[in-house]
């Protein structure tokens, strides 16, 4: 995949939150019909997508979540509502949710997965790429985080 236009990297947060701010955008460019298949497919409340695993974190709603987000108001707007309707995690829940987020794909059961993307994106596993973040933006041809 190439880089989309209005989509933000996962690791550019909201609140202090990452890959919110990216969920917000794919509710947008979708409604818009600028999100390209197979990045609908990976829409709302489902499995182990990083978007249904962001709205339990939050314990929001993803259909409600994205009635708010098309309604409008900023992300930040946006966020406190789902603070009010869900729950507000405390810092320490933020920061164990960053941990856990940035590092899918690095030594845990996500890997394998890593693995195939890498490879049927022609990358390899030697272009190192860690994670599922740092894939996500090799894929839509961000430059690489340094940490």
């Amino acid at each position: 995949m190439a880089h989309v236009p209005g989509l933000r990297s996962p690791y550019d947060m909201v609140g202090g939150i990452v890959h919110f701010g990216r969920m917000l955008d794919k509710i947008r460019l979708h409604a818009a019909g600028n999100l390209p298949a197979d990045y609908a497919e990976q829409l709302g409340d489902q499995g182990g997508t990083f978007d249904g695993r962001c709205a339990r974190f939050l314990k929001v709603n993803y259909d409600a979540l994205r009635e708010k987000t098309l309604a409008g108001g900023s992300d930040e707007e946006i966020l406190e509502w789902a603070f009010a309707n869900g729950r507000k995690p405390n810092e320490e829940e933020i920061l164990i949710w960053n941990a856990f987020m940035t590092k899918r794909g690095w030594r845990d059961e996500a890997h394998e997965r890593l693995v195939f993307r890498l490879n049927e994106a022609g990358f390899g596993t030697d272009c190192g790429v860690e994670t599922m973040f740092d894939f996500i933006d090799k894929d839509e041809e961000r430059p690489a985080r340094k940490v």
